[in-house]
Parts: C-alpha cells; sequence; structure tokens
C-alpha cells in the first residue's frame, strides 16, 4: 500500500493512495513542494502533474477524499463548505479526480493560511 504525507503549514495529513492513473501520476512526482491556496474549506496547491479527468471524477466529495483539480493540475483537499457548497456538502469547483483518502482528519487543514508552504512526500 502506498501511502504519503502531505505537510501544510504546521499541519500534517497522512494518506493512502488508490490504485487510480491520477495516483500513480502524482507517485511518480514526488517530492511536491507548493503553496497553500485556500476557498472556503478547501486547501489546494499547485503541482508538476498533469492528468485527464477520469470517468469517475465528482465535484462532491466526502471530508477525507484527496481530489485533483484537472483544470488546474492542482491536489485539492475539501474538509467543509466551499462558496458553492449547497447546504452541509463539500462541492469543489469542478470535477476531480479523487485518488487517495486521508488517515488523519482533514478538519484540521483548517488551521492552513494561504502561502502556507506544502510538501507532498512518500513515506512507505
Amino acid at each position: 500500500m502506498r501511502r504519503i504525507k502531505i505537510t501544510a503549514g504546521s499541519v500534517e495529513i497522512k494518506a493512502k493512495l488508490l490504485d487510480t492513473p491520477t495516483a500513480d501520476a502524482v507517485y511518480d512526482s514526488l517530492p511536491i513542494q507548493s503553496q497553500a491556496s485556500i476557498w472556503g474549506e478547501e486547501v489546494y496547491f499547485s503541482t508538476p502533474v498533469s492528468v485527464v479527468r477520469e470517468a469517475d471524477a465528482r465535484d462532491v466529495v466526502k471530508a477525507g477524499e484527496i481530489a485533483f483539480w484537472v483544470e488546474g493540475d492542482s491536489i485539492a483537499i475539501g474538509f467543509g463548505r466551499t462558496p458553492i457548497s449547497r447546504g452541509d456538502e463539500i462541492r469543489l469547483a469542478a470535477p476531480t479526480n479523487i485518488w487517495a483518502n486521508a488517515i488523519d482528519d482533514v478538519r484540521r487543514l483548517k488551521a492552513v493560511k494561504a502561502g502556507d508552504r506544502v510538501t507532498v512526500e512518500a513515506i512507505d
């Protein structure tokens, strides 16, 4: 099982990768260094990865699902409402590829600020 650690500011989140083309592409590009952007209760950050939208891509995600925003070449982690959420759903800006599941509580990402340093690394 492939695992990663995402460090955003002072917050660390570990995640298990799924068996998807996006997970393969992200894993093959590690380590990744970036800067956090914030959109409502979502942290996202650019990557050097470029993939196509997978058939099961979706814009409404569950807390703990790690997504890849294809149009922005970015990893997106929703942990609550965004500006386009309806009710209590976590709605991202566009359909995204789900490529990993967090082991840790993603709600801790609330402490991350725009511009915080982000690193993604393998922990296998």
